[in-house]
């Protein structure tokens, strides 16, 4: 195809070749294209010959990235540089390729990637990265990383009995290596293949006889600002980092309503929730026990941790999980997460009768099949509903007992034969 200007509409226009790639060159600016793979791809290059007469290709970078104009500066800057500074792009390129480390990699990753997550997934990363991935690779260059070793890692992982920790962590270096190729530190993705261990979603509810222990273990915590926070997990489904970083602002006592920014909430959408009179009964006391000294926060920071992990204070509280433990041995509960009492609250609502989508609604679910996992739950109001239209149509006789099987049944009048 002949050389014609490059600009935007022509990018957005190419069609994709059967097979291999095709490339357009700028009638402006020699060596500068645009290349389209069979699959789609788009990326700008720059043909260049180096001053030993070889004749070189570069990717300058990815079309979804780059645009036009960026493209077209980057190949003038690189075709300056070629013919000043005897500057080989390519040669560059592949010794940087060899060079960076993946200590280097899970440095950037952490510095520019991990800031635009919520906290609690920011803490997971680092926590993934420090404790599994960087001990193991530091050492490896990025660029010849191979699935073997990346196997390895899972594999070691998982031996140690964190089958989810292994799966989250491959997910982790999935996302390195993406970040890894765009900067073109990487042509592969070695996570590509692992195969993740299977998962299976916690169920644990409160019954009636352990919600009633843990009442009264939250009655009796020396922490009551702790208990505080249990309680309104619990009265209203919440997310915990969501009632530890909730502000005085977001309630509205009177209409009853507790509306969550989208910086507040895991789908980083607002979400407005009504609150139960006990919810709002609750709130109203821990506001009226704060007085003049009441804050901004709901739950404010008493103290600066002085640990390394917390050298950038949150002004809220941020940690419970020792008043916690103590809730469960008092309790005798066990296996009982945090997180689980918002999982009570659904199962709550769903014995009441309450339907998924309305409680997925409350628990600020985005996606149907999230709320399913207490679709099982649902078959207990139903089945109690059926049971009692059992015993209307087919009443025992009094000389029965509830435990006899032999419970007679009395056929419907006008049936079919």
């Amino acid at each position: 195809m002949p050389a014609t200007k490059i600009t935007k509409a022509l990018v957005d226009s190419m069609d994709a070749p059967s097979k291999g790639n095709r490339i357009i060159f700028d009638s402006e600016l020699s060596g500068f294209g645009v290349r389209i793979t069979a699959k789609g791809a788009k990326s700008f290059i720059l043909n260049y010959r180096t001053t030993d007469g070889l004749e070189r290709r570069y990717t300058i970078g990815s079309a979804s990235i780059w645009n036009v104009g960026s493209a077209r500066k980057e190949a003038e800057e690189l075709k300056r540089r070629i013919r000043s500074e005897h500057y080989d792009p390519l040669k560059e390129l592949e010794k940087r390729r060899t060079d960076v480390k993946m200590d280097e990699l899970c440095d950037m990753f952490i510095k520019e990637h991990v800031p635009k997550k919520a906290a609690a997934t920011q803490r997971d990363y680092k926590q993934l990265i420090d404790t599994y991935i960087r001990p193991k690779l530091k050492h490896e260059p990025v660029a010849d990383l191979q699935f073997r070793q990346v196997n390895d890692l899972f594999s070691d992982i998982t031996s140690q009995g964190k089958r989810t920790t292994a799966n989250r962590a491959m997910s982790v270096l999935s996302k390195m290596f993406s970040e890894a190729r765009k900067r073109g530190w990487a042509s592969h993705n070695p996570t590509e293949g692992v195969e993740k261990n299977d998962e299976t979603k916690r169920e644990r509810f409160l019954d009636a006889d352990e919600l009633d222990r843990l009442l009264t273990a939250l009655a009796t915590l020396e922490d009551q600002e702790a208990a505080n926070i249990f309680r309104l997990i619990l009265l209203t489904g919440a997310r915990k980092t969501e009632v530890l970083a909730a502000k005085w602002s977001m309630f509205d006592l009177k209409a009853g309503t507790w509306t969550k920014p989208s910086a507040h909430t895991k789908q980083k959408k607002t979400h407005n929730v009504p609150l139960s009179a006990p919810a709002r009964q609750l709130l109203s006391e821990v506001r009226a026990a704060a007085g003049s000294d009441r804050g901004e926060y709901v739950f404010p920071a008493h103290f600066e941790s002085t640990k390394e992990v917390t050298k950038h204070p949150k002004p809220y509280r941020v940690n419970v999980k020792n008043q916690w433990a103590r809730v469960l041995k008092a309790a005798k509960l066990e296996d009982l997460h945090i997180h689980d009492l918002r999982h009570s609250f659904a199962s709550f609502l769903v014995s009441e009768g309450m339907s998924l989508p309305l409680i997925g609604r409350l628990l600020g679910h985005t996606q149907a099949q999230t709320t399913h996992r207490y679709a099982h739950l649902a078959l207990d109001p139903l089945r109690a509903a059926t049971e009692r239209v059992g015993n209307i149509v087919s009443p025992k006789k009094a000389s029965q007992s509830d435990d006899d099987p032999t419970a007679e049944i009395i056929p419907l009048k006008g049936g079919r034969e």
